[in-house]
């Protein structure tokens, strides 16, 4: 699938196939913007000729990143198509990947290559997902892998199996929520709660996901009913 600017000069994005589990779906590369010359690749998918062709003529590849414990299977596709970049991994993908060689973790706070630019929390108290969310000043974005899918009728490239699985079981299908790895594994609901609160205190208008229909309508209203579990856990 193409590459495809999103917000002009700022946001591109790219959907790409993913078999998991016996399910098929898609996630969602973004290339970010973050100086005049500069770009971040989010969430990379595999860099061919084709894209890394299209991805170099808007500008320099300084920065890939794998914002999620599920999100780091094309980085050193990514690495090698742009040796130069530096690497910055979510929280526990060193030990999923230790041969990935990186330069950095992510936290809650923006280094300086992309810092009032780019926001981002790291979403803490749970047993089997972690994640790093970002917040694009710019054009007021939010950016999530796992901690919102949102499947729906018009989702495309899904298959029977996933279908059922998010339509019987989790009953996601239509109604955005937490990927099932967080819903079953909200540990500490209320370090989980303060990571969520900081990121609704971001004034976002927009959700760009990995998986699903993109949220371009009431994002913080939809975003407060997909965390509602974690987010009403007592101090």
């Amino acid at each position: 699938m193409p590459l495809t600017e999103y917000l002009p000069g700022q946001l591109w994005l790219q959907e790409y196939p993913i078999h998991f589990a016996g399910c098929d779906f898609n996630a969602r590369m973004a290339v970010i913007r973050v100086s005049d010359t500069e770009l971040m690749l989010h969430s990379p998918c595999e860099i061919d000729s084709e894209t890394k062709k299209v991805i170099t003529e808007l500008g320099d590849v300084a920065y890939i990143v794998a914002p999620g414990s599920y999100h780091h299977l094309y980085i050193p596709s990514a690495q090698a198509a742009f040796p130069d970049a530096e690497t910055y991994i979510c929280p526990g993908i060193e030990r999923k990947r230790p041969e990935i060689d990186f330069d950095w973790f992510l936290g809650d706070r923006p280094p300086e290559a992309w810092a009032g630019v780019l926001d981002q929390v790291l979403v803490r108290g749970n047993k089997f997902i972690w994640e790093v969310v970002f917040f694009h000043r710019p054009s007021k974005t939010l950016l999530l892998v796992d901690l919102i899918e949102n499947f729906t009728d018009e989702t495309p490239d899904v298959n029977w199996l996933l279908t059922l699985w998010w339509k019987v079981v989790f009953r996601m299908w239509n109604h955005p929520k937490p990927a099932p790895e967080y819903q079953m594994g909200w540990r500490d609901k209320v370090a989980a709660r303060r990571s969520l609160s900081k990121i609704l205190e971001w004034d976002f208008e927009r959700i760009v996901l990995s998986h699903g229909d993109l949220i371009e309508t009431d994002a913080k209203q939809r975003a407060l009913e997909a965390w509602k579990k974690p987010l009403s856990a007592p101090e």
